[in-house]
């Protein structure tokens, strides 16, 4: 960025714009891995944690699960001990409950909590909006969507699953259904789930008691062997298991979805290159802030 500024503290500008705002102090609480737990710690004491007080940010780590190859066997990393790999973002329920964050939340009077991922910088993560709809329709849960930029985009789409509100996987849908289109000519299967998502602290504690059902995924993993040699992965050769944030949706009744602006709410860094990659949220951040 112009400003040099990483992600973090572009998102800490953000709650500071949003705490003078409201004159209200809002704590933030990030869950991190095993691997960068470290790395992220040490960079919010580099930087002072951005003047926004330490006892203000809240550090607590995921959790792991065994990866398996393509036989059902657990897999050994470098050290010889069970590789894991982090029980995805639907883990954070249960990961709240273990290390103590939802108590140290319902300590502090909070009762609804704004969850997202940190790779998107236009998040807005205040926003009077989605609790005033949330506190109006008396739902326990709310999320954000975008329309998909096109019926192929790799995102996970809001629907109705034997009457529960859901979420399904781009990899879940049909070619036909992705691309089949309303009265109104938009795609009837077209609103995505972002993950920027509001929940109150009763269904969080409710969930938190047992964990999200898993998915698996094949992916290219390095490991040794019964020989005792590591084996590099040039191609998927082992799952991953991980449970997805939106499977809290079952859970619910009812839930409130607002469509929001991709180009005002969206721009994630998920590749290194070409689709939401740097550069991609690099041009929609300085396009929104009239950045030159």
């Amino acid at each position: 960025m112009p400003s040099h500024k990483s992600i973090f503290e572009i998102l800490i500008d953000k709650l500071k714009e949003s705490n003078k705002k409201y004159n209200v102090i809002i704590p933030w609480y990030i869950m991190t891995s095993k691997e960068n737990n470290e790395s992220t710690i040490k960079f919010f004491e580099e930087n002072n944690y951005f003047d926004y007080g330490k006892e203000n940010i809240i550090f607590f780590m995921q959790g792991e699960l065994p990866m398996m190859n393509e036989k059902g066997k657990i897999l050994l990393d470098e050290k010889g001990m069970i590789k894991k790999a982090s029980d995805g973002h639907g883990g954070i329920f249960y990961s709240m409950r273990d290390n103590g964050i939802i108590t140290n939340m319902k300590n502090k009077g909070i009762k609804w909590i704004f969850i997202s991922g940190v790779d998107n910088i236009l998040v807005k993560m205040v926003d009077p909006l989605l609790l005033g709809l949330v506190v109006e329709k008396k739902v326990l849960a709310a999320g954000k969507s975008v329309i998909k930029a096109h019926p192929k985009e790799k995102v996970g789409i809001f629907c109705k699953k034997d009457g529960k509100p859901s979420v399904i996987e781009y990899s879940e849908i049909s070619e036909e259904m992705s691309e089949e289109k309303n009265a109104n000519g938009e795609l009837k299967f077209g609103e995505s789930h972002i993950l920027c998502n509001l929940f109150n602290i009763d269904i969080i504690e409710e969930v938190s008691k047992d964990k999200l059902p898993y998915h698996s995924a094949y992916k290219k993993v390095n490991y040794i062997n019964e020989d005792g040699q590591v084996v590099i992965a040039d191609k998927p050769n082992g799952y991953k298991f991980e449970a997805f944030l939106f499977d809290i949706f079952e859970n619910l009744d009812e839930m409130v979805v607002m469509r929001v602006n991709r180009e005002e709410e969206f721009a994630p860094v998920k590749n290194d290159k070409g689709e939401d990659s740097p550069e991609t949220a690099r041009s929609l951040y300085k396009k929104f802030y009239n950045i030159k």
